[in-house]
C-alpha cells in the first residue's frame, strides 16, 4: 500500500507494519523522513505519541531481547542506522488475532525500512554485522522493575537464529522466563 512518498505493509503479526519512506539523494547526500505523525496514523489507525528515543550500538553475534513490558508496555519504532539484523516479535497480546505468533525478519541500512511494533509485542534482534546502529523510538519511559525477557531460544516458539551461541547480557541470559511462563504473567 501507498501513500504519498510512503509504501508500507502488514505484516504477520496483527498491528505490525514495515513502513518504506522515500529516500531523496543528490549530490550532497540523501534525506528520508523517519516519522511523520499524520502518515503514521494512515498508515496504524493509531494516535500515538513517542516519549522516549533510544540508539543502541551492537557487536557482530550480539544477540538483545526478547523483552517485554507488562504494565507500561512500548510500542516501538524502529530503524536500523547501520549494519543488518535478524529481528524477531512475539505477540503476546492476549485479545490479538495473532495471540502468541512469532515473526521474524531481515532489516539493514541499505533497505531503508523502518518497523513498528505495538505494544504487547516482545521484541529481540541478532547482529549479523559488526557494528550495528538501532535507532528506535518507545511509546513508554524505560522503567528497570518492568522489563522482561522471554527466553531466546525457548523451543516452544521455534526461531531459526542465525546462531546457536550468541553474545548475550547477563540478563538475557540468566533472567529470561519460559513462553509458558510469560504466558501466564501476561494474562
Amino acid at each position: 500500500m501507498k501513500i504519498k512518498n510512503i509504501s508500507y505493509k502488514k505484516l504477520k503479526i496483527f498491528g505490525c507494519y514495515l513502513i518504506s519512506p522515500k529516500l531523496f539523494k543528490d549530490d550532497r547526500g540523501s534525506f528520508q523522513e523517519i516519522y511523520n505523525e499524520k502518515n503514521f496514523y494512515k498508515i496504524t489507525g493509531i494516535k500515538q505519541s513517542f516519549k522516549q528515543n533510544n540508539i543502541s550500538v551492537s557487536n557482530k553475534n550480539v544477540l538483545r531481547g526478547l523483552h517485554f513490558q507488562i504494565k507500561k508496555p512500548q510500542g516501538k519504532l524502529i530503524k536500523v542506522l547501520n549494519g543488518s539484523i535478524f529481528d524477531v516479535f512475539v505477540d503476546l497480546r492476549k485479545k490479538s488475532p495473532t495471540y502468541k505468533k512469532v515473526q521474524a525478519i531481515s532489516l539493514n541500512k541499505s533497505d531503508n525500512l523502518i518497523l513498528w511494533l505495538p505494544p504487547g509485542i516482545a521484541h529481540g534482534f541478532y547482529s549479523i554485522t559488526s557494528n550495528v546502529i538501532l535507532n528506535y523510538k518507545v511509546t513508554e519511559l524505560y522503567d528497570p522493575k518492568d522489563e522482561y525477557t522471554l527466553k531466546w531460544n525457548d523451543e516452544n516458539l521455534k526461531i531459526k537464529w542465525p546462531s546457536k551461541k550468541p553474545i548475550l547480557s547477563k540478563k538475557d541470559k540468566y533472567e529470561c522466563l519460559s513462553f509458558y511462563n510469560v504466558l501466564d504473567i501476561t494474562n
